[in-house]
């Protein structure tokens, strides 16, 4: 699979110890940017998350709140239990890492959110993802 990928586009994180790295590419061949009569325009990206544990304790994410806005301004709210099926424990100085995709029907737009986070203690917080942009035209 070819990927075009930006490090520029993708953002870093920290809440109480929780850090967050997103990097997001464009995957042409999955997209349709000119779309059809029939079919309005469709861009994938792809983009790969580290949560790193800085903290002393096990933590736990227990579920994912993103705010997606493509480039015409329309907005999409995502909230679920967990990344991608699961509901990782993360263990002090280790990363849980996962790659997920978005679809937009336009060529740019920007991901945010958090995910919901239980020490081991029981606390619960929000761990801030920092907002990153999906761009399919080179930079």
């Amino acid at each position: 699979m070819t990927v075009a990928t930006s490090r520029q586009h993708g953002s870093v994180a920290e809440t109480e110890g929780i850090r967050v790295e997103v990097a997001p590419t464009y995957v042409p061949e999955q997209s349709n940017p000119d779309g059809s009569s029939i079919k309005t325009p469709l861009f994938v990206f792809a983009y790969q998350i580290r949560i790193f544990n800085n903290t002393s304790e096990r933590v736990k994410l227990l579920a994912r709140h993103w705010e997606i806005v493509d480039g015409d301004g329309d907005r999409k709210v995502v909230d679920g239990d967990g990344v991608i099926g699961v509901q990782p424990d993360i263990a002090p100085g280790t990363f849980h890492q996962y790659g997920s995709f978005c679809q937009l029907n336009t060529d740019w737009g920007t991901m945010e959110g958090h995910f919901i986070m239980q020490s081991q203690s029981g606390q619960r917080f929000n761990a801030k993802v920092g907002r990153f942009f999906l761009v399919a035209k080179a930079d």
